[in-house]
């Protein structure tokens, strides 16, 4: 039986030929990059982080590794301690020892590249009643891998874990862990939402002293869908990719860059940005001062409120209590 394969919205095709990739690395022969800047790190807050389950936080581990807690739950998405990704080494420590994260509930994959999905992490951080939830057609790897308690979605379908609402949302990508899976599992973000919210009652205030929602939106080409995504859910935080995207010529089809992520930031009219999936690893020819400095010029470019924007340090946490969540978009 052949092996389903999954596509883009639009079937909008990620495919490069061998002459693509040949100029692309020619072209990166040339190029003198200053990579000298580096996402500093801060001391987690570790007493908090394993006392809370009532606050909802978000602290950045690096690239697109995120300890989330919320209604009661610790949420790890796309979990990567590697040193390495490939020949390059990692570029930034972790913001949290993979021994000092509190026990986790839930594990959220975006898609199965190496970069999202590392199996030693998982390992060491999966344990009895930890849920692992993936995209359709990967499921059936993780449990060979012995993660059990594993759950795959489709697009726009959810799960329900406690109190939070998981939702699988698309995204512009594609994804290969050997020669011959090309595309047998798909690619997305993530929603989280309390499980029991009222419709909005209109009630600005009344709304405001709820957990805020969030969005992870894994790895993604600027596509419709975000717009998709902001018209069937109310986004406060968005966790936003803004590197990876040189050569834009080579890249445009599968990240997003810096203008583009703000572009997708206001499509799914999300309150507060957080970027990420810059600064970890070399993935690509941009560096992470040229990432934040093209999101900051934009930023003024749209006129766009400098503290929608939240640049985190590896190992900060940002404490969202729902009065200060913003004004809105």
């Amino acid at each position: 039986m052949p092996k389903i394969r999954y596509d883009n919205m639009d079937n909008v095709s990620t495919d490069h030929t061998l002459k693509q990739f040949n100029q692309w690395r020619q072209e990166r022969k040339q190029k003198k990059k200053d990579y000298s800047f580096q996402v500093p790190n801060v001391p987690p807050e570790l007493d908090y982080l394993h006392a809370n389950r009532l606050d909802t936080s978000i602290t950045w581990i690096g690239h697109s590794t995120f300890f989330i807690q919320y209604e009661g739950l610790n949420i790890l998405t796309d979990p990567v301690w590697a040193k390495r990704m490939g020949f390059e080494r990692r570029m930034g420590e972790p913001g949290i020892e993979i021994g000092q994260v509190p026990q986790v509930d839930v594990i959220l994959i975006s898609h199965s590249h190496y970069d999202h999905l590392h199996m030693a992490s998982i390992r060491r951080l999966y344990r009895k009643g930890t849920l692992l939830v993936v995209p359709v057609g990967l499921r059936k790897k993780m449990v060979r891998k012995g993660f059990d308690n594993c759950i795959e979605l489709k697009w726009w379908e959810h799960t329900v874990v406690h109190d939070v609402k998981i939702s699988f949302v698309p995204t512009q990508h594609w994804t290969r862990r050997t020669p011959f899976d090309t595309n047998s599992s798909h690619w997305g973000g993530y929603v989280l939402e309390p499980a029991n919210a009222l419709p909005p009652s209109g009630n600005e205030q009344e709304e405001a002293l709820l957990p805020p929602n969030l969005y992870f939106a894994g790895d993604s080409g600027y596509f419709p869908g975000f717009k998709d995504i902001g018209n069937r859910y109310k986004i406060h935080v968005a966790l936003m990719p803004i590197g990876a995207y040189e050569p834009e010529w080579f890249m445009t089809s599968q990240h997003v860059n810096p203008e583009e992520a703000l572009r997708a930031f206001l499509d799914v009219k999300a309150e507060t940005m957080i970027p990420m999936h810059y600064g970890t690893f070399r993935l690509a020819d941009d560096t992470a001062r040229e990432a934040l400095d093209r999101m900051e010029a934009e930023r003024k470019r749209l006129g766009i409120a400098e503290d929608r924007l939240k640049v985190l340090k590896y190992g900060e946490t940002l404490r969202i209590h729902p009065e200060h969540r913003g004004a809105g978009s």
